[in-house]
């Protein structure tokens, strides 16, 4: 119930209205400990030379060096008749290129107006990972495929892009733990041109596989946390793939990692024991410097000097070269 909270006052938060959206003002050399934005994606983008970072709240921010950066910008555009509405809410938007020239914007879309299901009291409303497309990175991101992708009566979020070794595309996406009270991570087939799902869903793995995760149940005994959120896949110097994943020890946002023990999205996945971050950090994507360094971007969960939780992009150094991810942990933050 706690993280219900939680997820309606964020969504106060990081949706806009209209009139909103036109008045924001775009600003310059922001760095990076400045902006407030959750679940933070970049982009290394090599036709532009310019990094682009998006996330909840459906947001852009560019900058040419990862430390001082131009937005927000808004580059999202929806039609009133799909079902996500036209001012759907945003959450853990990414940015993807194939090679086919197109730039795809996965997200999750949530709109309020419609109501799918009610499991314990909470009514859960309409919500979906979805992709969005535009010939360039600063969009406009616009529907281009399928009405919808996933099943219309579940809420499904965080969805991310992996070619396997089948060399099919796969959407990974989470099961939201508020309907099915034991979060999932699943993989679905994409079409050629991800304008489209194929075929039905497929569990990963559950939140109660988590060793690392912590709760208290209605007893007040100790169990794993029911949350699955943000799955992004990598694979090592070696070729092991890997799943990067993120929960809650009680009250702290936690991140973890998996690997497939078969190399490909149908697992087994183990579970490693311990978080893979410091405390507070998590829901993380991985991509390249322009020089060729691993980074990862998360966000970090921080009390303002009100109380309020504020939510600031964070970039680490990773380690591929191995048969592990290895975080590169600073003393300080950014």
């Amino acid at each position: 119930m706690k993280r219900l909270v939680v997820l309606c006052l964020f969504a106060s938060l990081v949706v806009l209205t209209a009139s909103a959206q036109r008045e924001m003002r775009v600003r310059q050399n922001v760095p990076t400990d400045s902006i407030r934005l959750s679940d933070p994606a970049v982009l290394a983008d090599k036709k532009t030379g310019m990094y682009y970072m998006t996330g909840t709240g459906g947001m852009m921010w560019r900058s040419n060096d990862l430390k001082l950066w131009e937005g927000p910008m808004r580059v999202t555009e929806f039609e009133a008749d799909s079902w996500m509405g036209s001012r759907p809410m945003i959450w853990a938007a990414e940015l993807h290129q194939t090679g086919d020239g197109w730039y795809y914007y996965f997200a999750t879309f949530t709109n309020q107006a419609v109501k799918i299901d009610t499991v314990r009291g909470n009514v859960i409303e309409r919500r979906a990972s979805q992709v969005l497309r535009a010939d360039n990175p600063m969009g406009p991101y616009r529907a281009f495929g399928d009405a919808t992708y996933l099943p219309a009566n579940r809420p499904t979020l965080d969805g991310t892009f992996w070619r396997d070794t089948d060399g099919k595309p796969y959407m990974v996406f989470c099961g939201e733990w508020l309907q099915n009270w034991n979060g999932t991570i699943e993989k679905v087939e994409l079409k050629p041109d991800l304008g489209g799902t194929v075929g039905e869903p497929k569990i990963l793995f559950r939140a109660s596989d988590s060793p690392w995760s912590r709760e208290r149940d209605d007893e007040g005994n100790i169990t794993w946390n029911k949350v699955t959120d943000g799955p992004y896949l990598f694979r090592t110097a070696t070729g092991r793939l890997g799943m990067v994943w993120t929960s809650w020890v009680f009250d702290v946002y936690t991140q973890g990692v998996a690997y497939s023990t078969s190399g490909t999205l149908d697992g087994p996945w183990t579970q490693e024991p311990e978080p893979i971050t410091p405390p507070g950090y998590g829901h993380s994507m991985l991509f390249q410097r322009v020089d060729g360094q691993w980074m990862m971007s998360v966000h970090y969960h921080e009390k303002d000097i009100r109380g309020r939780t504020i939510r600031t992009p964070h970039f680490f150094e990773v380690d591929l070269s191995g048969n592990k991810l290895v975080v590169k942990v600073e003393k300080t933050k950014n």
